[in-house]
């Protein structure tokens, strides 16, 4: 049973549309609504774990690169990582 109450302003042409669509499937306008909300609440959702995914999957695609540089055992500031990255690219390609 529906207890709540909400309502907004939409154009004549939307309006028209939708009372159009309500008599077209000889149900009230309330129910064309109801089933359009619910459509968009899906396809919403659907989206977010669309995303949800994708992002699992770009994840586990970058963490096969994750890695450690191993050194002679000092702590590694920024500067010595880039310089050791560097040295390791040069060497590997050529550069």
């Amino acid at each position: 049973m529906k207890t709540e109450v909400y309502s907004w302003r939409l154009s004549s042409e939307l309006k028209s549309d939708l009372e159009r669509e309500a008599r077209a499937r000889k149900v009230p306008m309330s129910a064309v609504l109801d089933m359009a909300v619910r459509q968009w609440l899906s396809d919403k959702r659907a989206a977010a774990a669309d995303d949800e995914e994708e992002q699992r999957s770009l994840h586990a695609e970058a963490a096969k690169h994750f890695g450690t540089i191993s050194g002679s055992g000092r702590t590694a500031d920024a500067k010595t990582v880039r310089d050791t990255i560097q040295s390791r690219l040069r060497r590997r390609y050529g550069r």
